[in-house]
Formats: structure tokens, C-alpha cells, sequence
């Protein structure tokens, strides 16, 4: 069964079974695949998570049968929302404002602007574009990163300068209201190319947004493990802290969820890696994980919190002219400690390329530039200074738990790999503490 078939028989079944318990594993099974590679696939065709598909189709038909008069209480218990407040909370983060504003900004046309997902088809496409002053004859393609991986089911290059990005009107919007704060930064974003009528974008069914492509590309490995690698760690640090400035004027209109770090480590990742470790001899002592258990837990409440990106690894940061110029990706955004950020993209450009010569070595610069680098426009607090360290293994110690319990040869291989990154870490504790 090809990708969109088997999306499309998932988003039927979804409809049918909205007031139900629906899980990805179930959905998964229903078409044949691992539920990892259906989340995948199903990102891919739709733009968006299933979780986050069916809490946005539960939403909708929830608000649609209260504005049609019924009582809200008994209408989102039967959608699976514990209390009303908890859907309305879902419904600001979604939408952006409350049920009833959003009731008398579009009250009249609620049925043409809540619905499933669709299938785009060219010819869709091509009847959009059709309402910009842009050369209708360019080719069409889907967009990819460099790894191979589509970016989603709803964004297309137009040629070689342009993005089309046609979808769910929470998620464009919240991409645009996002581009026009990091735009502030200063970093090199496109506006929307305006349509004929003059408006920002198509609006509709869905919200069709075009826009030119973002300057810059990701910085080649010969760059990050260079003799100016400590240099270029310095800019993708204070990138972040840039890209955090932004997150944070957008932090209250999108109302992200909160992500409890320490917890996921204590109560899942941690017991994982104690059995990876005498499994695969890792060489890690009780000794190490006692004194996480203890520091970490002692200074994680102190760390500062905030709206972050959640997958800054160097394929999503993007440089032109040898300065960072703009981020892609932000899936996975959610409120976490801030110091998650630039600890991941230090760890990402490790892994992402193993295997060069004396990276071991080298890699301690790159870090040391990293958080000097956003130090130097976000200044860290004390207390932040002294968590790097047990935020590198969290971030280990999450990716080595979660690739060891995947199918695959891949997987195994990914795991294996963060698992040796933890062990050197580990090994090089002080170091890093040295860093401030």
C-alpha cells in the first residue's frame, strides 16, 4: 500500500472514531507498519504529527457541536478533555485565541475552515499559484533537507527561489508570526510575496503562504572541525540566543507545552541507560549516576525556562556568508530549560559527523564556542553554568534510550554511537565544567 493510501484509510478511520481512544501504535498496525515508520510517513503526507492531528480533529469537532448549541461540558468530555478548561487551553494554543473570539472573528464560515486533512494534488497547486504574479511555469517539487528527508506534506519548492506552503491555518500562521520575530533578530527571512489582491496570503480552506527561500545553507563539516571551529561554534551559539529572543515575544500566543526534563530522564531514560550500561559494558559507575540523580536534581528547578526549538542539530541552522542567517524545523518546539538548545546543537554537530579524524579532540572547542557564544547575548545564569555538563547526558541519555528500544540495524548502530558520545563525556566531565 503506497504512503497516501494508507494516510488517507488513517484519516477516515480518525474521523469515524474521534470520541474513541486513538493511539499511533493502533493506527500503525491498521496499515502494515512500525509505529516509527508510520509517524514518519504520516508527518510527511499530512505536516503534522498524529497526536497533533487528532487533538486539533477532536478540537474542531468539539467546537463546532458547542457553537451549534450543546453544553460544552458534556461535548469535550466526550471528545477526551478531562475538564473544560483543558480544552480551552488546547484551543488558545491552537488557534490563538479563545473559543469565543474565534467564534465571532469567523462564526459564519466555521464548516469551510474546520475540516480533515486533504490530499494536494498538482493541479491544487497550480490553481493557488495562480494568485501570484510569479511565472506559472516553473517546476514544482517537494521539498527535502540534506539528509533526504521531506520536510512536510504541505511545503513545495517553485523553482529554485521559492517556497509554497499550503495547510492548516494555526500552523502557517504561527510559522508567520514566528518568521516576523526572528526577522527582528536579524536574521535574513523572506516576507511573504504578497498575492495580486495585495494580501500577505491566500486565504481559504487552508492559508497558502508563498515566500522566497531562506538565504544560506547548513555549514559544511571542513567549517565546524576547522582551525576555526571554536569561531563558528561562537556564531551557532549566539544564533540560539538570538533565535531565543524570538521564541520569546511568540512564547505567549503559542502557549506550548511544558516539558519536564528531569522527570523524563528519572523516571524513563535513566533506568534504560543503567541496563545499556551493564549490557553493553559501557563503563559508567553507580558513582555517575548518583551524582546526576543529586546535582542535576538540585539545580533543575533554578534553570531558566522558555518557549525553545527542541532540534537546533546543525542541518536545521542554517549560514550564508559565514554568518547564521535563519532555522528551519520547529516541530518539536516546546517549553523547556533553554540551556537544552545549545547543549543539543553541540552534541548534534558531534554525532552528525563521527568518524573525522581526531573529533574527540577537536570537539571540546566547538562546545567551549557554543556557549560563549550565546553567553555573550544571553547571558547564563551561575546555576546554568554548572548544569551543562548533566545536560549533555540528559540529552545522551535520552537519544541512547530512545534508539535502543527501535527495531532496525539503524537504530542499533544510533544507539551504539550515543552511547560511546555519553561514556566520552562522562570521561571528560571536568572539561566541560571548565568551560566557565
Amino acid at each position: 500500500m503506497q504512503a497516501a493510501d494508507s494516510v488517507k484509510l488513517a484519516l477516515d478511520y480518525i474521523e469515524q472514531n474521534l470520541k474513541t481512544t486513538i493511539t499511533a501504535e493502533e493506527l500503525a498496525d491498521m496499515a502494515g507498519y512500525s509505529a516509527w515508520h508510520y509517524c514518519r510517513m504520516f508527518a510527511q503526507v499530512t505536516g503534522m504529527t498524529v497526536a497533533y492531528y487528532i487533538r486539533k480533529r477532536r478540537l474542531d469537532s468539539a467546537f463546532m457541536e458547542i457553537s451549534n448549541g450543546r453544553k460544552a461540558i458534556d461535548v469535550v468530555l466526550e471528545y477526551g478533555f478531562d475538564t473544560y478548561p483543558g480544552f480551552y487551553k488546547a484551543f488558545v494554543r491552537t488557534y490563538g485565541c479563545s473559543p469565543k473570539k474565534y467564534l465571532s472573528l469567523y462564526g459564519k464560515n466555521l464548516l469551510s475552515r474546520f475540516g480533515g486533512f486533504t490530499m494536494i494534488n498538482e493541479h491544487d497547486l497550480r490553481a493557488a499559484l495562480s494568485n501570484w504574479n510569479v511565472r506559472q511555469d516553473l517546476p514544482l517539487r517537494d521539498l527535502y533537507i540534506m539528509d533526504g528527508s521531506k520536510v512536510s506534506g504541505n511545503d513545495w519548492a517553485l523553482g529554485d527561489e521559492y517556497i509554497l506552503k499550503i495547510g492548516e491555518r494555526d500552523r502557517l500562521l504561527k510559522d508567520l508570526h514566528l518568521q516576523k520575530a526572528l526577522a527582528k533578530q536579524g536574521f535574513l527571512l523572506s516576507a511573504p510575496i504578497a498575492t495580486k489582491s495585495g494580501a500577505e496570503y491566500l486565504d481559504g480552506a487552508s492559508i497558502s503562504i508563498l515566500m522566497k527561500k531562506t538565504p544560506g545553507g547548513p555549514l559544511g563539516k571542513d567549517d565546524r572541525f576547522g582551525k576555526n571551529r571554536r569561531d563558528f561554534g561562537f556564531k551557532y551559539g549566539a544564533g540560539i540566543a538570538k533565535l531565543h529572543r524570538a521564541l520569546s515575544d511568540v512564547e505567549r500566543d503559542i502557549l506550548p507545552d511544558d516539558a519536564d526534563l528531569y522527570g523524563q530522564i528519572s523516571e524513563w531514560a535513566m533506568p534504560a541507560i543503567k541496563k545499556q550500561n551493564e549490557q553493553y559494558e559501557m563503563g559508567l559507575f553507580d558513582s555517575f549516576f548518583e551524582d546526576y540523580a543529586r546535582s542535576f536534581g538540585m539545580v533543575f528547578n533554578k534553570l531558566p525556562k522558555q518557549l525553545i526549538h527542541r532540534d537546533p542539530n546543525p542541518s536545521n541552522i542554517l549560514f550564508d556568508g559565514g554568518d547564521v542567517s535563519g532555522f528551519i524545523n520547529f516541530d518539536l518546539s516546546e517549553r523547556n530549560i533553554r540551556l537544552w538548545d545549545p547543549c543539543y546543537c553541540a552534541t548534534g554537530i558531534l554525532i552528525e559527523w563521527r568518524g573525522i579524524e581526531n573529533i574527540y579532540e577537536k570537539w571540546p572547542d566547538i562546545i567551549d564556542g557554543i556557549l560563549h557564544g550565546y553567553d555573550s547575548v544571553n547571558a547564563l545564569t551561575q546555576d546554568e553554568k554548572q548544569a551543562v555538563f548533566y545536560v549533555i547526558c540528559s540529552i545522551q541519555m535520552i537519544c541512547a534510550a530512545w534508539f535502543g528500544k527501535q527495531d532496525g540495524d539503524e537504530y542499533k548502530e544510533l544507539a551504539k554511537t550515543n552511547r560511546e558520545m555519553l561514556s566520552f563525556i562522562v570521561e571528560n566531565k571536568k572539561r566541560i565544567m571548565d568551560i566557565f
